[in-house]
């Protein structure tokens, strides 16, 4: 089966970077058995703040911050008629592939992203299809683009419709970011919190790479390299990707192939974690008195975590995005948007 969820990983990696991101995720799928037809989440910061289903058909707030920031009975009503209009959309979908059976998933997300220093905003929009792109909204020309054929037919269309294409502009220059800031500000103690990392030098075998392992840290906005000498290494380093831990934090790793390492030039090399906000460098010199080796603890541990992590994510439909707006008291919802309620295929 393809994958058919947008994972996203959050935030901009680099120790300077200071952004925070409000995103909404929609999902209508058919043909899997015990999955709900119908997801939608919102995620702030990397942090989820609500889950709506086809199962359940009521939003739950998943952060207590968010209570009392917005009316949920408002958010259900506006998602319970999003249910219906997706499920409509994979069937359109399918006829557009000339499908009439199997697993298939229509996917839209949207958002925005606020520089708290710099003040820059950006923002996007997109819609999927069986895990690939379908419409890309590009945020420079405001105009819809279609990387699959079968969505030339709807690009066509919404990029006639000067009133939404002027509704995507200003809700992404003040609607977004107007909620995103209030998002923040109510959930600062949570979102604005720093947590420094456990850094371990880990090797499999005395042949593998070294790899410098950190864990813990949040918010995901981070940097981590090998060095020699006080200079950047990018060769014989492999970049991992930040993945997220069972309790909201992050870990990541940062490989060095030591097969054209010298054993007297070992001290020459140092792994450094940065994260952003946090001014003091996390700095592990490689000493192999300090490795960690299957033979003295368990290294894999933290890629079985993360993979569990990942599974959870898929089942509970954390790794979906979006967003847009209900009306300006109520938070972004995309209810009045033409090309959600109308289908991905033009009137007739």
């Amino acid at each position: 089966m393809k994958t058919f969820i947008f994972l996203v990983l959050l935030g901009i990696h680099g120790a300077a970077a200071v952004s925070h991101t409000l995103q909404y995720f929609y999902a209508g799928s058919t043909g899997l058995e015990r999955f709900p037809e119908f997801v939608a989440v919102g995620i702030v910061d990397g942090e989820q703040i609500d889950y709506y289903d086809s199962v359940s058909e009521k939003n739950v707030l998943k952060q207590t911050w968010m209570e009392g920031v917005r009316d949920e009975n408002s958010i259900t009503d506006v998602r319970r008629g999003h249910q219906q209009n997706f499920k409509a959309n994979v069937g359109v979908a399918m006829q557009r592939f000339n499908q009439t059976t199997g697993v298939h998933l229509v996917q839209y997300m949207y958002g925005c992203e606020w520089d708290d220093e710099t003040g820059e905003l950006g923002g996007f929009r997109q819609y999927g299809y069986d895990g690939e792109d379908f419409l890309v909204w590009d945020i420079k020309t405001n105009t819809w683009i279609a990387p699959k054929q079968e969505a030339v037919i709807t690009t066509n269309r919404w990029n006639s419709d000067k009133a939404n294409l002027g509704f995507y502009k200003n809700y992404l220059a003040q609607i977004c970011p107007e909620w995103l800031k209030k998002y923040v500000d109510y959930g600062k103690s949570s979102l604005l919190r720093k947590e420094l990392p456990s850094v371990s030098l880990l090797q499999k075998s005395p042949s593998s790479p070294v790899s410098c392992h950190a864990t813990g840290f949040y918010p995901d906005r981070a940097l981590m390299l090998w060095r020699k000498d006080g200079e950047d290494l990018h060769e014989d380093v492999d970049q991992g990707e930040i993945l997220p831990n069972h309790d909201g934090s992050f870990q990541m790793s940062v490989d060095l192939d030591l097969s054209s390492v010298k054993p007297e030039d070992w001290g020459r090399y140092e792994c450094v974690f940065q994260l952003s906000g946090v001014k003091e460098d996390i700095v592990k010199r490689l000493d192999k008195a300090v490795i960690e080796t299957n033979e003295k603890s368990t290294p894999l541990i933290p890629i079985i975590i993360a993979a569990v992590v990942i599974l959870a994510v898929i089942i509970g439909g954390v790794g979906f995005f979006i967003y847009r707006k209900k009306s300006a008291k109520r938070p972004p919802s995309p209810v009045n948007n033409p090309e959600v309620m109308e289908e991905l295929n033009p009137k007739a």
